[in-house]
């Protein structure tokens, strides 16, 4: 099936009339984007932030009318920002074979594979993990998650007991037992991701060694590792609930930080006594990684 997709340009106040304009109007989704360069990287739980110029894509089924949409459009916010108008047929395609042409295997240390379904590697001393992308953020190719990776891969989880704080797709805990880690705990305040979690640890075999909860229902305990791959700010204002959930001499990763925000991370953590290494960086985004001393 083809489909009308329409787009325009607006403004940081307009954005959310022009939205809901196109759903009112029988769009099947909207989809917002950066008109410019303006990246957003931190946010508070549950937050929406739009950007100051961003583009508002509209998909409609194939017998709308764009000229009656635009005209609609214009007349309606004529004392408002729009600009670029752009319409364009978007031919069907399998879109599973889209993605997949975008997302490989790849590897992580000398022992840790992910790949897409269909696409595995059976090298020997190492392992795979299968996950294809989808709502919950987490597959390896972003650098906060690929930090985090490569730091399970190469340490030693032999027996360790996880704790996945904001798992997301779940792709650290699973990483973690399939390298040999006895039991993960995977948190998060989305539900949408403790179910893609468990659908991924059952997809991965790990089902039996890994208990998921939504963040309200957690009850702290101690774990041999604790990971957050996050964002700076949650991760500073957490320091104290993390930093508890972490055995004496045990380890902590953290990620989801850029460059800059570093050092403000590491002064959080310093007071809950973590001693943290200097940053591990790719890209603009860091990890940061120590141990528990008391």
């Amino acid at each position: 099936m083809a489909w009308h997709q329409l787009s325009i340009i607006t403004d940081k106040e307009t954005t959310p009339e022009v939205s809901d304009f196109f759903s009112e109007l029988g769009a099947v989704s909207v989809t917002y984007m950066d008109a410019e360069d303006q990246p957003i990287y931190e946010l508070a739980l549950r937050e929406t932030k739009i950007w100051q110029l961003t583009k508002v894509i509209a998909l409609f089924e194939l017998d709308a009318e764009p000229e009656r949409v635009r005209t609609l459009l214009f007349s309606r916010f004529k004392n408002n920002f729009l600009q670029n108008w752009y319409q364009e047929i978007l031919a069907d395609q399998v879109w599973e074979r889209t993605w997949m042409d975008h997302y490989q295997p790849m590897k992580f240390g000398d022992s840790l594979w992910v790949c897409p379904t269909g696409q595995e590697k059976n090298e020997t001393d190492t392992v795979c993990l299968t996950l294809d992308p989808g709502l919950a953020f987490g597959t390896g190719t972003h650098p906060t998650t690929a930090l985090c990776l490569e730091w399970l891969a190469n340490h030693e989880l032999s027996n360790k007991t996880i704790i996945d704080y904001g798992c997301g797709s779940g792709i650290l805990a699973i990483a973690a037992l399939l390298l040999g880690a006895k039991q993960a705990h995977a948190i998060d305040i989305d539900p949408q991701a403790i179910e893609v979690t468990h659908h991924n640890a059952k997809k991965n075999q790990v089902e039996n060694k890994l208990t998921c909860y939504l963040s309200e229902q957690f009850n702290p305990f101690q774990a041999d590792i604790v990971l957050a791959n996050i964002l700076a700010q949650p991760l500073c204002d957490l320091s104290e609930p993390i930093s508890k959930l972490i055995k004496t001499k045990g380890k902590l990763v953290l990620s989801g930080i850029l460059n800059e925000q570093a050092e403000s991370v590491t002064k959080a953590y310093q007071v809950q006594n973590i001693q943290l290494a200097s940053p591990v960086s790719q890209e603009e985004w860091c990890l940061l990684s120590g141990s528990k001393s008391t």
